[in-house]
């Protein structure tokens, strides 16, 4: 009997390996191809790039509460589209943005019945993929994702660039996971992080190039999600912690149905350049909203980083809004206590003196209720609906241009519903968000209108906090350019120009890296809101040239061009802002840099202003007339920048 059963089991196997469907499409221009399949009723896909495998056949699917739809399905059919898109964002790396590429709906079916869609999308460097799940019977409205299948497997030779996922409730006031861990560099695959996986977005050296792996559409309806290595080079979509939220709420995802899920993105390619170019965190996703008003960005400065919670009181303030004046910056950041060392009708009349100055004020909050212990006020003013809209309120009568808002901690569904409940309430009051200790946004700039940026990065706040982060800052620097700050802004607030970070610029942590690192960075790091770490004393102690340019570079880009580069080691790329193009970069080797960089953006015998580092880091500016082969010789020493842009 025991015989004539496993023979019967093989026999079904073999049928549904002999009956197995295939299905394979390009991108529009051929160069991308996918190829998906329903072998022993496994959904699987595979990616090849130019004929080269960048991910190799790979698990699709989904576990619900009423089933497992990663196995026992079949492949019907592929319908395949070609989808166009033409938009317009002021925010992100590249303002106007047109879109086209191949989609295919991949049907399959469980037991005869629809189970759910595969939709891909695919351009010549982008490759994205969500499920459309479908109810069971007529009045199935209603069901829970318990996780995903979803996965990456990757070629044998892979190395990785991952930021591990931190175990939630530890680190300040139980306030993780905060997103903001250092990553590893040409680590080998196989590991797990500290246990609990990887921050998106995660990046891989393959044999043929390059792929990084990310999320975008993540917002109420859904959990946010990370990468968890499944053995050797095989990655998974990982589900949020249970223990997240001092255990409020479930790691699982509530959903109506039929489901549309988040999209998992992938950007290949055979160097950094799709992946320092693309866009398609936001070509996936479609606004949210209209716009209250037209939001506009710029410069600003926050007196926190260099002077820390002391200077948060009326008079210092006051200094920084006269500061943000003589810069001509739009804004100056209020950060923690302002609630009780100021107080709600000081910090109005703040704001009335800064919009005598030209300048607008953005106001720090607690995100908390009930899941961290974080003290710093003021709290909860943003948790609940009713209090979140009257201190909004308050601020609109108030001239407040927006609000950073700290502390969240975690990726559950209630935390992603309260991102959006933030940012929809702001809006109906005109005021822009920053996040902090926070998540990654996922598209959040073209789904909310008035989102700016969020941290979610190892930020300048740590180079105040401990003299380690300011001896690996290049070295940072030169990982975020190709990984954090790839798929969404990234309010890091850098580019300071004191020596010390303290107040009298004579204590403190040391700032190991150059003033052209400074502006460098300030380039190299895209948010169309920056509040840089400058300092009023940096009006007179800095060089002049270096005051001039922080007063001058802009926030907001209409292209990027990948130059040079290598994560962890070193950064050249460029933006241009209307016809004006910046090349930034920035060295963290200990051997300085020496390159021959093309300059396709400049014309030939292009007169150019260069600043750069001699070897003991001390900056000038000099001019420099381009060559007829649009080249030129650069060194950057270790810790050192370097900033083109023509006269």
């Amino acid at each position: 009997m025991k015989k004539t059963l496993m023979t019967a089991v093989a026999l079904a196997f073999a049928l549904l390996t002999a009956q197995a469907t295939e299905k394979t499409f390009q991108s529009p221009d051929g160069h991308m191809s996918v190829t998906v399949s329903d072998e022993g009723g496994h959904p699987a896909y595979q990616v090849t790039l130019d004929g080269t495998t960048f991910v190799e056949r790979s698990p699709l699917g989904v576990k619900m509460n009423f089933g497992d739809l990663s196995q026992g399905l079949t492949l019907k059919d592929c319908q395949v589209t070609t989808v166009k898109d033409e938009y317009t964002l002021k925010n992100i790396k590249r303002s106007h943005i047109v879109y086209e590429a191949t989609e295919a709906v991949c049907q399959f079916e469980q037991q005869g019945r629809p189970a759910l869609d595969v939709i891909f999308r695919l351009t010549g460097r982008d490759i994205a993929y969500r499920y459309k799940i479908y109810g069971q019977k007529k009045d199935h409205f209603s069901a829970v994702v318990e996780s995903e299948a979803s996965s990456f497997v990757l070629p044998q030779g892979t190395t990785t660039f991952l930021c591990p996922q931190v175990k939630p409730m530890g680190g300040f006031a139980r306030t993780y996971p905060s997103y903001e861990t250092s990553y590893t560099w040409d680590d080998q695959p196989g590991k797990n992080g500290w246990g609990q996986g990887y921050t998106f977005p995660c990046l891989f050296k393959v044999p043929a190039g390059w792929i990084i792996i990310s999320e975008t559409g993540t917002d109420g309806n859904y959990v946010g999600c990370c990468l968890e290595n499944d053995g050797d080079t095989k990655y998974r979509i990982g589900f949020p912690q249970k223990e997240e939220m001092d255990g409020w709420g479930t790691p699982t995802a509530s959903v109506s149905l039929p489901a549309l899920t988040p999209w998992r993105t992938m950007t290949l390619g055979t160097t950094l350049a799709p992946i320092v170019e693309t866009t398609v965190a936001n070509d996936l996703v479609e606004p949210k909203y209209k716009a209250s008003r037209d939001y506009t960005y710029g410069k600003g400065t926050w007196s926190w980083i260099i002077r820390m919670d002391g200077s948060c009181n009326y008079d210092e303030q006051k200094e920084y809004i006269d500061f943000s004046a003589a810069l001509g910056y739009r804004s100056v950041l209020v950060d923690a206590h302002w609630d009780s060392t100021i107080g709600h009708d000081r910090v109005a009349e703040l704001s009335r003196y800064a919009q005598l100055k030209g300048v607008g004020l953005f106001l720090w909050y607690n995100s908390n209720g009930s899941w961290n212990d974080a003290p710093q006020g003021p709290r909860h003013k943003m948790d609940r609906s009713s209090v979140r809209r009257k201190e909004m309120q308050w601020m609109q009568q108030n001239g407040i241009l927006g609000i950073k808002v700290d502390f969240f901690g975690g990726d559950k569904q209630p935390m992603m519903q309260l991102y959006e409940d933030i940012l929809t309430d702001a809006n109906e009051f005109g005021l822009q968000c920053i996040f902090h200790g926070c998540t990654l946004p996922r598209g959040w700039e073209r789904m909310y209108p008035n989102y700016v940026a969020s941290e979610a990065v190892l930020a300048s706040e740590n180079l105040s906090f401990g003299q380690g982060a300011c001896d690996a800052e290049a070295k940072n620097g030169c990982t975020h350019t190709f990984i954090r700050n790839t798929v969404a802004s990234m309010d890091f607030g850098g580019s300071a120009l004191n020596k010390r970070y303290s107040t009298d610029n004579n204590s403190g942590t040391y700032r190991r890296t150059s003033d052209v690192y400074a502006l460098a960075t300030a380039v190299l790091f895209q948010s169309s809101v920056q509040h840089f770490a400058l300092a009023p004393n940096n009006l007179t102690d800095a060089p002049t040239w270096a005051i001039d340019f922080m007063k001058q570079v802009p926030t907001t880009w209409d292209d990027v061009l990948f130059l040079d580069g290598y994560p962890g080691k070193f950064a050249i790329i460029a933006r241009r802002a209307g016809d004006k193009w910046y090349v930034a970069g920035i060295n963290a080797e200990q051997q300085p840099l020496k390159r021959i960089i093309t300059l396709p953006m400049f014309a030939k015998n292009t007169q150019l202003t260069v600043y750069s580092d001699d070897a003991q880091l001390n900056g000038s500016v000099k001019q420099v007339r381009l060559n007829k082969r649009q080249q030129l010789t650069v060194t950057i020493p270790q810790n050192g920048g370097l900033v083109v842009v023509a006269q």
